[in-house]
């Protein structure tokens, strides 16, 4: 089959790897997002599919808008019979998702019709569950909705984090990737409708989405560590004049009672806070504007004492 990619984020780098690997079809275009300014200095960096394919010497295309006219008729030449969609980042409209014959899959990292959105893993680590999935479906016009083909469980250990679970959740929807092109290929695709009724919709984290709650339990505070980081991290801000904000990196979940969001102890391997039920050590930590370091460093270099409020 005649095969356009579209895709983005590194997430869709495996299974762009597989499909010009087997051998059985032919990807006849890449479309991804444009060069963005990214780090301090706001240089303009290729997104990771685009560093892939160019990588192999492959041309790529880069609409700014995939739904004006040039980028529609750009696609219409390439002739596709199906459309690969893995983290693109951008809406597509149904004057593209009508072009091929065999239609749009997408490639999105959950368990469907659960969390359907753009922050799939970091909120199923977030919300403290112990199993996400990888499903391949039909795209249409509602975000996540369509019918879907083929589905794979995958466990969440309890030391996982967005930056451990992305990858290997990327390898398991390249390998289902190959499945149901197999199956569209050989017309046997199945089509399972969802049920929208047990739909969870996820938006975009923000950074208000990394502030601490001290009131939450200590469980649910690390899991939320778990799945925000690396971005936007979790954070609180010191109540004194020591260093706002701080970066929280590692926590130890310990036994403890005082009111949530002060110090009960100021010795050991970090600081001990109280949260709504039990209490988290503070492991490792980065204060503004410095490099993260130790618990136990963080409490020799800044002079706090039980009863400081974070």
């Amino acid at each position: 089959m005649r095969i356009l990619f579209m895709g983005s984020d590194e997430l869709a780098c495996p299974a762009l790897e597989k499909l010009l690997g087997h051998g059985k079809d032919q990807v006849v275009g890449i479309i991804t997002q444009p060069d963005r300014p990214k780090g301090r200095h706001r240089k303009l960096t290729a997104c990771p599919v685009k560093e892939f394919a160019e990588g192999k010497g492959l041309s790529v295309f880069t609409p700014e808008k995939i739904e004006v006219a040039e980028s529609v008729m750009r696609i219409s030449e390439w002739k596709p019979e199906v459309i690969v969609v893995a983290a693109y980042g951008q809406y597509i409209p149904s004057k593209v998702l009508d072009l091929p014959m065999h239609g749009a899959i997408n490639i999105h990292p959950s368990m469907l019709p659960k969390y359907r959105g753009a922050s799939p893993i970091q909120w199923a680590i977030a919300n403290g569950d112990k199993i996400t999935g990888v499903t391949i479906l039909y795209v249409t016009k509602e975000m996540d909705a369509g019918d879907i083909i083929i589905q794979r469980e995958v466990c969440i250990d309890d030391d996982d984090t967005f930056i451990t679970l992305k990858p290997y959740l990327a390898l398991v929807g390249a390998e289902l990737l190959g499945k149901a092109l197999d199956e569209i290929r050989d017309g046997k695709a199945t089509r399972t409708p969802q049920n929208h009724e047990a739909s969870v919709y996820v938006p975009k984290l923000t950074k208000e989405d990394g502030r601490i709650d001290w009131t939450q339990e200590a469980e649910v505070i690390r899991n939320r560590m778990r799945g925000f980081y690396p971005w936007p991290g979790c954070y609180c801000e010191i109540a004194s004049a020591i260093s706002s904000p701080l970066k929280v990196l590692s926590v130890r979940i310990e036994e403890g009672v005082g009111e949530p969001g002060y110090l009960i102890d100021v010795q050991g391997d970090g600081p001990l806070m109280a949260t709504g039920q039990h209490a988290l050590r503070l492991l490792e930590v980065q204060p503004s504007g410095k490099k993260r370091m130790t618990g136990s460093a963080y409490l020799c270099g800044y002079d706090l004492k039980v009863g400081n409020r974070l």
